[in-house]
């Protein structure tokens, strides 16, 4: 009979004990499941944070450290010379461009043959008119986020986004409704004053001209404009003397 109290006793134990842990389990679960939500709320919130991040677009530096590899030198015949920090991080293709078609010489001697007071100079063509460009392939744009600001270099085209090939431009004063529309490739960071001297006209009356293009690591000493060149001198011709008139005979004498 003890016996028998005893087993009772310890199953009435035993149950209590199993409510208790399953209470606790119970009680544990409910705080899992809070805790897995506001795990899964936190994992949701950096992946938001993530994705705004990366659609967020990401904006290439205003400035670069200057690199002579990448300076692009330009003697002008309006007095000096003028160096653009070219930028092969937004346009590369572009910037590969520049280089080759001026290691070849290409530039130099061709004439800024639009250039509009307040707004842009133009040069790069051969034939000097707006319609030419050099042997090679046009460029497929690489439009980016830089602005065309005073001094912005970027590359002109015809209508096809695509065309760019030799002609660029060089920003007066700042122009946004261009931005995203043509190639920023570089940006005038010495010798503006020499980009504010060039002739104005479409085309000018007297171009300024590319004396020489050079890639700043190539050395090349600047390149001025010669001087005129002397005037010829004035030469004296000397005039022979007039010969004296020959002596009249005088008339036979009648006799």
């Amino acid at each position: 009979m003890r016996f028998t109290c005893a087993l009772k006793t310890v199953a009435i134990g035993v149950a209590l004990t199993a409510s208790g842990l399953a209470y606790a389990q119970g009680g544990g679960g409910g705080g899992g499941a809070d805790a897995k939500k506001a795990e899964a709320a936190a994992r949701a919130q950096e992946n938001a944070k993530s994705l705004d991040t990366n659609l967020k677009p990401q904006l290439p530096p205003a400035t670069v450290p200057a690199d002579p590899q990448n300076i692009w030198d330009l003697d002008l015949s309006s007095g000096g010379r003028v160096r653009i920090q070219l930028r092969p991080d937004i346009a590369p293709a572009h910037v590969e461009r520049i280089k080759e078609l001026t290691r070849q010489g290409f530039y130099n001697g061709l004439k800024f043959h639009r250039v509009i007071p307040g707004f842009m100079a133009q040069g790069g063509d051969p034939k000097g008119d707006g319609t030419g460009g050099s042997t090679l392939p046009d460029l497929k744009a690489e439009f980016n986020p830089m602005p065309h600001l005073r001094g912005t270099v970027s590359m002109a085209r015809a209508q096809s986004e695509d065309s760019a090939n030799s002609q660029f431009f060089i920003v007066l004063l700042p122009r946004m409704q261009l931005d995203k529309k043509y190639t920023v490739f570089g940006r005038v960071i010495e010798g503006m004053n020499y980009v504010d001297a060039i002739a104005q006209g479409e085309p000018p009356a007297n171009p300024t001209v590319i004396l020489q293009a050079s890639i700043d690591s190539d050395g090349k000493p600047p390149v001025t404009a010669a001087p005129p060149p002397p005037a010829p001198p004035v030469s004296i011709i000397d005039t022979p003397a007039p010969k004296p008139a020959a002596a009249k005979k005088p008339a036979p004498k009648k006799k």
